[in-house]
């Protein structure tokens, strides 16, 4: 039996919930200022009002590629992988400028090389495995979920500490080999079954998906650890 939890009369001045789920949670009566809310976050109503479609139809206008990762349409996906691998492009030379900053971290965030070495993961996983059906084993320097049996199986090595250059090579090996595929792939085989193997490697939730739904989240995590990166690489430079 779940037990509800509940916070009556407190002070939670500056309180942090991280990886925390909050479904269905209710905040009533409360002072809410300066705060910041960041997640995956859907049917949020504010003093009566739905928000998160004027918080969604925002990010779009800001990050006009988010539309792009939803479209059905092969032209737009292409688009799509092609903006995301020349964002992390001038991220990455951005990172050059600074030497070092690519291991700094803020607020117990990845650095920026955890960020990237991630993306490799997620590459191996999501597209490799289940676009395309592979059952080779990861590129070592990745990083993946932090629970057992996943954190460090399938050829992970979390021992290594590869060089900026060393991450920056696979990861454009990878965008390569993404927009590569997204050439010669057709609408008939996006929407087919994802060939996930079977077998318990990540992601063991993958099964039933399309190859379209997968590929969605190799775009989305591309895109949404792109923006941490940058959000974190700001912090860094303004407190520097």
């Amino acid at each position: 039996m779940r037990i509800v939890k509940r916070h009556v009369d407190e002070d939670l001045h500056d309180a942090e919930f991280r990886e925390c789920d909050l479904t269905g949670a209710r905040l009533i009566g409360v002072v809410m200022r300066d705060a910041v809310i960041d997640g995956l976050v859907s049917n949020l109503v504010v003093n009566g009002v739905e928000v998160s479609e004027y918080v969604e139809a925002e990010l779009d206008r800001r990050h006009p590629v988010r539309v792009l990762i939803r479209s059905a349409d092969l032209a737009d996906l292409r688009e799509a992988a092609r903006r995301l691998r020349a964002g992390w492009t001038a991220t990455i030379e951005r990172i050059r400028r600074a030497p070092g900053i690519e291991r700094r971290s803020v607020n117990d965030e990845w650095s920026a090389a955890q960020t990237m070495r991630h993306l490799v993961f997620v590459h191996d996983s999501w597209f490799r495995r289940c676009c395309l059906g592979s059952t080779s084993q990861f590129t070592p320097m990745g990083i993946g979920p932090t629970v057992e049996p996943y954190r460090e199986a399938h050829g992970l090595d979390l021992s290594l500490d590869p060089s900026l250059d060393e991450i920056a090579n696979v990861r454009d090996a990878q965008a390569a080999e993404l927009e590569a595929w997204l050439d010669n792939v057709t609408t008939a085989q996006l929407t087919a079954p994802a060939p996930v193997p079977d077998d318990n490697v990540w992601p063991p939730y993958a099964r039933g998906r399309s190859v379209r739904q997968c590929l969605g989240t190799v775009l989305t995590e591309t895109f949404e650890h792109h923006s941490f990166c940058t959000r974190d690489l700001d912090l860094i430079e303004t407190a520097g």
